[in-house]
């Protein structure tokens, strides 16, 4: 199953809270496109039922049947950025 570092968590809780009307339970759910561009982010106020839901230090991430097969042995971590932006990243699980 995918997992997420410490500073990835942070990230995802950063981007959740900047979005009007998204309770604390939402999360960012990560969406398996099928082609080439890869995977598609979007902050969702909850899972959808067939959602593979990984959760670390109160941040949700909530992933498609695709995406979570596809992300089964990653690690999200992401890169803060001063202005406030985010860059994500997955790395092989070690």
């Amino acid at each position: 199953m995918l997992t997420m570092t410490d500073t990835a968590a942070e990230a995802v809780k950063a981007i959740v809270s900047r979005v009007p009307n998204v309770p604390e339970e939402g999360g960012v759910r990560i969406r398996d496109t099928g082609d080439e561009t890869g995977f598609e982010l979007s902050v969702a106020p909850a899972p959808e039922s067939s959602d593979t839901v990984v959760t670390e230090s109160g941040a949700h991430v909530f992933l498609d049947t695709a995406a979570a097969a596809a992300l089964d042995d990653r690690v999200l971590d992401a890169e803060l950025a001063n202005d406030g932006s985010v860059r994500f990243a997955i790395a092989n699980q070690s």
